[in-house]
């Protein structure tokens, strides 16, 4: 019997994966060609439901294993959704990136395309005449040269063609979409990670603590968001220095007022792609969309130390966007990748 059909029967069972054989579970996913097979083992672990130490085991050996991006910057960030969240928004955390980039904090941005959603942050970035797939050396020289880069998963981590195609296929997020923006090539220090479900906030803020990170938080908004919300409170699990700890935040928290979250929807790239173009361009001030990137922003720049409140911190991220820097930041990272 393969270990992926000994596991089928251990996850039917309730059982989790064992830390001692991980790897070799690991490359029986990545090595496995029988789609069938891999979308069982799928639709079985998800039954059973991810554990917290199952998502450190494959998250620390994916780390492991993938090309590596040297940063100059000491303080730089991540931000980004692991995707599944049914609301089917724009790329909040894709426009945030380039807020942040815009106040001064350089964003090293881990992603891939759509596996579970509408727009995966691969797919915006071509929408909006950006090279995604660049090789590792030139998301490097991004990174330390205009404060922006964006690393495109595949290049950057050994799995397959055929594990794509069964999770795009399957409808509904895997472990992968846990672990993926656990492992960043540039070692962010600092993450802002959305999550689709309330109960993986702990479970991956306890598993990043013991990857290691300076300061990070894990965030679901109570509508479903894998983003802070605008329209109510967000979960948070905030790791820093090894200990975790959760709380709830609000939009009065970044004084800023809750709004229904109206038109942010996008079915297609292009859709999104236009809607971070409008929030870029200035052309949709004080509306849902622009404060949903706004407090995101404000989020990433607050984990990082950039601002000492979140309050101050929107600030930051307003000004990025009403001076253009952050318009700016998108017309160099498609310039530095053509």
């Amino acid at each position: 019997m393969s270990i992926l059909q000994k596991y089928i029967d251990a996850f039917s069972a309730g059982r989790d994966l064992s830390g001692d054989v991980a790897e070799i579970f690991l490359d029986g996913l990545i090595t496995e060609t029988n789609e069938t097979l891999l979308a069982e083992v799928f639709r079985a672990w998800d039954q059973k439901g991810i554990s917290g130490d199952e998502i450190y085991e494959i998250a620390s050996l994916m780390r492991g294993r993938c090309t590596r991006v040297s940063s100059k910057h000491e303080t730089f960030v991540d931000i980004v959704g692991t995707g599944g969240s049914r609301s089917k928004t724009f790329n909040v955390s894709t426009a945030a990136a380039f807020v942040i980039a815009g106040a001064g904090l350089p964003v090293a941005k881990h992603g891939n395309k759509a596996a579970t959603s509408s727009s995966g942050s691969a797919d915006v970035l071509s929408a909006l005449g950006v090279e995604p797939a660049v090789d590792p050396a030139t998301s490097e020289r991004c990174l330390n040269d205009i404060g922006m880069c964006f690393m495109f998963a595949p290049n950057f981590h050994r799995l397959s063609p055929t594990l794509a195609k069964v999770r795009r296929g399957l409808g509904f997020p895997t472990i992968f979409n846990c672990v993926g923006p656990l492992c960043n090539p540039a070692n962010a220090p600092h993450q802002v990670i959305g999550v689709w479900r309330e109960e993986l906030v702990e479970k991956m803020a306890t598993a990043l603590s013991r990857l290691g990170t300076k300061k990070s938080w894990i965030v679901h908004g109570h509508d479903g968001l894998d983003e802070i919300s605008l329209s109510g409170p967000t979960l948070v699990g905030e790791i820093e220095n090894g200990a975790v700890r959760t709380f709830h935040i609000s939009p009065a928290d970044f004084s800023v007022d809750a709004k229904q979250l109206n038109g942010i929807k996008a079915e297609t790239p292009a859709e999104s792609a236009n809607l971070i173009l409008a929030v870029l361009d200035r052309e949709m001030v004080e509306s849902a969309a622009e404060g949903l990137v706004m407090i995101n922003a404000a989020a990433a720049l607050h984990v990082a130390g950039c601002a000492d409140s979140l309050r101050n911190a929107v600030g930051l991220a307003r000004a990025s966007l009403s001076s253009g820097n952050a318009r700016k930041k998108l017309d160099e990272l498609s310039d530095a990748v053509r």
